[in-house]
């Protein structure tokens, strides 16, 4: 099966892609690139999703809005009160979860600029579709995922949760994973963000993530889902 990690962005040349194999029990990279005129995000991916019938795509944006901040903002008018607390309004209730378990605070899609790389992500999300053939659902179950499809993910909390949070060496826990030179992973942040995103997709494929709890399914697949890497953070350097 392959991996393939996206960190996200309004602008192509701000959008790293990794491609990684994923072995059932091993993530392997095997290519890199930036988005760019000459080498636009929808033909590499494309090209990717291409080569193999089972493809995981591990998304670094939010896919959804809060469900309350569009039931209140349906019926509000200029100038009058909002009384709902802001943290219920902007924040999803997978980035609140983040927030407790992990201590990271992940941008509100409903409150920050982070809003429009949601909505670029949304869109690149449609063009593949398009392009491929295949519906690319969001998943929510790695364990006997087959075919092409989705997840969002939060490559800051993955590093976390994997003990990495501080380390100096930005291959730190990577380099191990790595089939052939991918040099560029140390040099564009964003391209290092999107080996991050393939990490967190192996996790979702072996079962390791979080999934939400039964009282939040139905409001996470309204909402959307950040699959992270579950239990304690690893000690910090415990890895190579």
């Amino acid at each position: 099966m392959l991996v393939i990690g996206v960190d996200c962005a309004t602008q192509a040349n701000k959008t790293g892609m990794v491609l990684a194999s994923w072995s059932g029990a091993a993530l392997r990279f095997e290519d890199a690139a930036i988005g760019s005129k000459r080498n636009p995000c929808l033909k590499v991916l494309s090209w990717w999703i291409g080569r193999d019938p089972d493809v995981l795509l591990a998304l670094d944006a939010p896919l959804g809005w809060p469900e309350l901040l569009g039931s209140v903002l349906a019926t509000h008018s200029a100038g009058k009160v909002i009384r709902e607390d802001a943290d219920d309004l902007f924040s999803r209730a997978t980035d609140r979860r983040i927030r407790e378990r992990l201590g990271k605070r992940p941008f509100e899609v409903g409150a920050n600029l982070i809003a429009r790389t949601a909505h670029a992500a949304l869109q690149i999300l449609e063009a593949l579709r398009r392009a491929t053939g295949h519906s690319i659902p969001l998943v929510w179950e790695g364990k006997d995922f087959s075919g092409v499809g989705a997840i969002e993910v939060y490559p800051a909390a993955t590093r976390i949760a994997h003990g990495l949070a501080k380390s100096p060496r930005p291959l730190n826990g990577l380099k191990e994973r790595m089939e052939r030179d991918l040099s560029s992973l140390g040099a564009n942040p964003h391209v290092l963000d999107a080996a991050w995103c393939a990490v967190a997709g192996a996790d979702f494929l072996a079962g390791l993530a979080e999934a939400p709890t039964p009282k939040d399914r139905d409001l996470s697949r309204r909402e959307g889902w950040i699959w992270v890497r579950s239990g304690q953070p690893e000690e910090e350097g415990s890895r190579g």
